[in-house]
């Protein structure tokens, strides 16, 4: 379904949230989708202390205005509410606001990459053991680990890929 501003709508009738592929970027929603950002990683990874949070943070307008496919998802008022990216079959980032966590949105938003962009790879902090049971508990699993992230900072990688499992659970 095609939306104003060229954006591809996609909506359950019993679910709040409408999945909204982004083919236009402007400066306010990457405002917007680097604060969703900021507060899911405050909450998600905890290993991170506040300088390293903005350090990180400085890169991803860049990430979210270059990501090939940015999909977010909007609740009924049409503000974002989470977001995910993707370029071929890797998920590049998946972040929720932390006030919607736990109600469906992130398998909601990862099925819908698995089964409409083929997504099949991803990689994940060690260090966020919920994120890890996440894409778990969605088929993934580990294949790879680094000490380090692709930065070099001492934050340990694992890399999962899609198992052959045939359900998704969402």
């Amino acid at each position: 379904m095609q939306g104003k501003n060229g954006k591809k709508n996609s909506q359950k009738r019993d679910d709040p949230y409408n999945l909204v592929i982004l083919e236009k970027r402007s400066s306010e929603l990457i405002a917007c989708l680097t604060g969703i950002w900021r507060r899911s990683v405050k909450e998600t990874h905890l290993f991170l202390n506040d300088q390293e949070i903005r350090k990180i943070e400085a890169y991803v307008p860049e990430a979210l205005l270059e990501v090939p496919v940015l999909i977010i998802a909007v609740n009924a008022e049409n503000e974002p509410a989470a977001f995910m990216g993707a370029d071929g079959g890797r998920l590049e980032m998946l972040f929720i606001e932390p006030e919607e966590r736990g109600k469906g949105l992130g398998g909601r938003l990862l099925a819908y990459g698995i089964e409409k962009l083929g997504i099949r790879e991803l990689c994940v902090n060690e260090q966020n053991p919920q994120a890890k049971g996440f894409y778990e508990h969605m088929g993934f699993t580990c294949y790879k680990r680094t000490d380090t992230d692709e930065q070099g900072n001492p934050y340990p990688l694992l890399y999962m890929h899609l198992s052959e499992r045939k359900d998704v659970p969402v």
